[in-house]
C-alpha cells in the first residue's frame, strides 16, 4: 500500500460546533497521521478560486458563502491510500446516506453543511494541498 497525503478541511459548521477535535481524532483513530494544520477564515475570493472546479453549479454561490463565513480547520493527512481512507471516514457528501460511524452521519447538519471536505484523488489532493501550504510547512514521512 502506498503512503499518500491529502487534504482535509473541517468546515465552518465544524469549526464554529467546536468539533475540532472530534474529527481528527476520527482520522488518527484510522491511522491518519496530521502532518499540517492551519486554522484560517477564508476571503471569498480564496473560497471562489479553491472550488472555481465547481463555478458552473447551481451551489457555487452558496458553497463559496458557506466557507467564507467564518474559520475553517485546514489539515494535510498522511498514511496509507490517505485518500480514500479519507473519504471513508468522512463518509457520504448526503449525511442522509451516510454510513454510521462517519463523520458525516455523525456530525453533518445538511448537504450542504456537511463538516468535512476531502481531496478527491491523488492529484486534486497535490493541488489542493498546495493551494494552502508550502512544502517546507508539511512534517512527516517524505
Amino acid at each position: 500500500m502506498a503512503i499518500e497525503r491529502t487534504l482535509s478541511i473541517i468546515k465552518p459548521d465544524g469549526v464554529e460546533r467546536n468539533l475540532i477535535g472530534k474529527v481528527l481524532t476520527k482520522f488518527e483513530d484510522a491511522g491518519l497521521k496530521v502532518v499540517g494544520a492551519r486554522l484560517m477564515h477564508l476571503s471569498v475570493r480564496e473560497a471562489e478560486l479553491f472550488y472555481w472546479v465547481h463555478r458552473e453549479r447551481g451551489f457555487f454561490g452558496e458553497l463559496v458563502e458557506f466557507m467564507s463565513r467564518s474559520a475553517v480547520f485546514v489539515t494535510v493527512l498522511e498514511g496509507e491510500n490517505a485518500v480514500a481512507a479519507n473519504r471513508d471516514i468522512m463518509g457520504a457528501t448526503n449525511p442522509e446516506n451516510a454510513a454510521e460511524g462517519t463523520i458525516r452521519k455523525e456530525f453533518a447538519l445538511s448537504i450542504g453543511e456537511n463538516t468535512v471536505h476531502g481531496s478527491d484523488s491523488q492529484e486534486n489532493a497535490a493541488n489542493e494541498i498546495a493551494f494552502f501550504f508550502s512544502g517546507t510547512e508539511l512534517h512527516g514521512a517524505r
